[in-house]
């Protein structure tokens, strides 16, 4: 698991460490931010790492590795982000970072997983034969997203939203998974950034206030309420300002939940550079507390992987549903 085996790697240069103050901020930000290179371990304290793309526009379009920073004239800057060496300005970067190159990797596997599932189903007959295999395994999570949540949440218009509401769930929750593997390409801290848990939310937004009906509409800018409070407006703005903090609580939930779990798990792991100067004793003791425990935080943060894909695409589907309740109102009733 990875925050077992991340323990591992990171006593190899607990000697070398010990030797000088940890930088707690360093430490921890420096696993859980992007970077333009894929660490891989240390090894005799020389680090290894995988050097990624580099892609500014300063003057025209430069393409090179993290590793030739310099010599085509860039360097990074306190924050980590690539400036002109000459001028210390930031030019336009659109480079294959650490989190840009595990999003890429995420989503290809996320396609390639769901179309090793269609071809089964279209090479058998699903209503006599059994889903063996890869198709076996995605059903009954496919059957469970869909038929116990997104049918309940959206209504009757559920078919039009369910293509969209399932990539939300598998896209989440396989960015959240390939963040505890801890080898490349895994460990990314893709749904940990909240730039990429905004995008999630933007599109949810726009499923919602795009493609909403004439009953939400009214109920936003006109609602059911003493004319006074429509005049002012009063309540028009509350409902707008709604229409903005719901997106927003998807972002930041998705956001502060899978950011905190990295957080813990390193902040345990400091333990064992902290207390190295403590002796064999304290430093031991302590070093098997931190190794337990983030066997514990790694088994929590697999269910919690689960949970938030979850519970992203249930408020999506609910918020969706929301902007449909008047055809759901207006929908005749059958027995």
């Amino acid at each position: 698991m990875k925050r077992l085996l991340l323990i591992l790697l990171l006593i190899v240069p607990v000697q070398a460490m010990a030797q000088e103050k940890l930088d707690m901020k360093h430490f921890i930000f420096g696993h859980i931010g992007d970077s333009y290179e894929w660490e891989i371990t240390h090894i005799n304290g020389r680090e290894v790492s995988i050097p990624l793309p580099c892609i500014v526009i300063d003057g025209g379009l430069k393409v090179f590795l993290s590793n030739h920073m310099e010599e085509n004239g860039y360097t990074l800057n306190e924050d980590g982000k690539l400036i002109n060496a000459s001028n210390g300005r930031r030019p336009i970067d659109i480079s294959m970072t650490k989190n840009v190159t595990g999003l890429l990797f995420d989503g290809i596997l996320l396609v390639v997983l769901i179309l090793a599932c269609a071809r089964w189903y279209k090479k058998h007959d699903a209503l006599t034969e059994k889903p063996t295999g890869l198709a076996a395994l995605l059903e009954p999570v496919i059957v469970m997203i869909n038929d116990d949540l997104i049918k309940d949440a959206v209504g009757p218009e559920h078919e039009k939203f369910s293509p969209y509401l399932l990539t939300v769930f598998f896209f989440i929750l396989i960015n959240n998974l390939m963040g505890i593997v801890p080898f490349f390409p895994g460990g990314a801290n893709i749904t940990g950034n909240i730039a990429v848990t905004m995008v999630l939310a933007l599109f949810t937004f726009g499923m919602v206030n795009l493609l909403g009906d004439r009953h939400y509409y009214k109920d936003i800018f006109w609602p059911d309420v003493p004319v006074f409070l429509k005049a002012i407006p009063i309540m028009p703005v509350i409902e707008i300002l709604g229409t903005i903090t719901k997106p927003f609580s998807l972002m930041v939930r998705l956001f502060a939940n899978m950011l905190a779990g990295h957080i813990m798990l390193l902040s345990a792991v400091s333990v064992i550079f902290l207390t190295a100067k403590m002796g064999p004793v304290i430093n031991g003791s302590l070093t098997v507390v931190a190794a337990l425990f983030g066997v514990f935080l790694d088994v929590l943060e697999l269910l919690v992987a689960f949970i938030q894909a979850y519970v992203f695409t249930m408020l999506s589907a609910l918020f969706i549903g929301m902007a449909h309740q008047g055809r759901k109102q207006h929908q005749p009733q059958t027995h």
